[in-house]
């Protein structure tokens, strides 16, 4: 896909001024424009942008804004979740969605046009793999997020990013980080690092760079299972890195960049939801700087499951937490407009594309 102003770094900003023979100096108010007022139209006209930049932005070597825009939106019942459906420039779509609370804003973003890992309960795991996302893709949909927040919620922001939409972002990974790399720049959004959480299904290899990557963001791992059996029959991806293999590059990860790795196990109602899994799942994790989220299943058309009641829910968490383990549950957000991966997506095109549960 081609190159879009969102994509770009600050410093690649700058290289691009500079090989149009613009002073670079000029980057500061075009990346403002462009980063922090998330303007769309004609940039020739922000303020700060002088001639040189503006000759530029008028010439056959311009590069353009995304003009992403959005096709589906529903905000639920709960006052504080929103969903997207966004088509990007090649006419494929993808789901982004706001979530939060007063103060505490959250974008939920996708890395690809559905997603390769297949996972069974996923509704975008039953859709299949279309294409990476760009970073200037991925940065617009933060953008049009924090617009509809700042038009819907004067005075809010966006607070924290976490890659959980559609694909697996380590399966992307550079345009991941590029990405993630402009919405943490202090003249742009200006999300601190530590308020953004990529998420993975189990891809070592990405794992592994992300451990080396300079920035630390945190790390959240879809596990799901305590055994290769039991986890294979959900993430196919297990058969290629076994959990043995996915564990040792976690605890890579936590001794690279000291920091805590947070598990997600989505419970479904009687095949990973009792006592016994629990206890397997704790003696799994033991002696890992390891935190455990706890997410009841959103079901899915294609997976014929559901999740467990609220005291099966708690009873799991409570031996998880016996055990030494911290665990939350999360809050199931968002059902009543489909904001389980993939499924605004899949009900609106039932043979579209798909993306990963988390």
């Amino acid at each position: 896909m081609s190159q879009t102003l969102e994509g770009l770094s600050y410093s690649a900003l700058e290289a691009v001024l500079s090989r149009a023979g613009v002073n670079p100096v000029h980057a500061h108010p075009l990346f403002s424009a462009v980063q922090r007022q998330l303007l769309r139209g004609d940039l020739s006209q922000a303020a700060g942008i002088l001639p040189p930049v503006q000759r530029w932005l008028g010439s056959s070597d311009a590069i353009p804004v995304c003009h992403m825009k959005s096709v589906d939106e529903t905000p639920s019942a709960d006052g504080f979740t929103r969903k997207y459906l966004l088509e990007l420039c090649d006419g494929t779509e993808v789901e982004s969605v706001q979530m939060g609370f007063p103060g505490r804003f959250t974008a939920c973003l996708s890395s690809q046009v559905g997603c390769a890992m297949g996972c069974v309960f996923c509704a975008t795991g039953q859709m299949g793999f279309s294409r990476n996302l760009t970073a200037g893709e991925i940065v617009a949909q933060a953008h049009h997020v924090e617009r509809e927040l700042r038009r819907t919620n004067p005075g809010e922001r966006l607070r924290n990013i976490v890659m959980m939409g559609m694909g697996e972002p380590l399966h992307n990974f550079e345009p991941v980080m590029e990405a993630l790399e402009i919405l943490t720049d202090n003249r742009g959004l200006n999300i601190g690092p530590a308020r953004v959480a990529v998420s993975t299904v189990g891809y070592v290899p990405g794992i592994e760079k992300l451990a080396r990557h300079p920035k630390r963001y945190s790390l959240a791992v879809s596990l799901h299972g305590a055994s290769d059996e039991e986890r294979g029959k959900l993430v196919p991806l297990n058969k290629r890195w076994p959990l043995d293999v996915l564990l040792e590059a976690c605890r890579e990860y936590t001794a690279i960049k000291r920091a805590r790795v947070f598990f997600a196990w989505t419970l479904i109602r009687g095949v990973n939801d009792s006592d016994d899994h629990a206890r397997r799942l704790a003696d799994l994790l033991k002696g890992m700087d390891a935190h455990v989220n706890l997410i009841p299943l959103n079901p899915t058309e294609g997976f014929d499951g559901g999740p467990p009641d609220e005291a099966r829910v708690r009873a799991f968490q409570q031996i998880i937490q016996d055990a030494g383990l911290p665990s939350t549950v999360r809050q199931r957000r968002g059902i009543d407009v489909n904001a389980g991966c993939g499924q605004l997506k899949a009900k609106r095109r039932p043979k579209g594309v798909a993306e990963l549960e988390v």
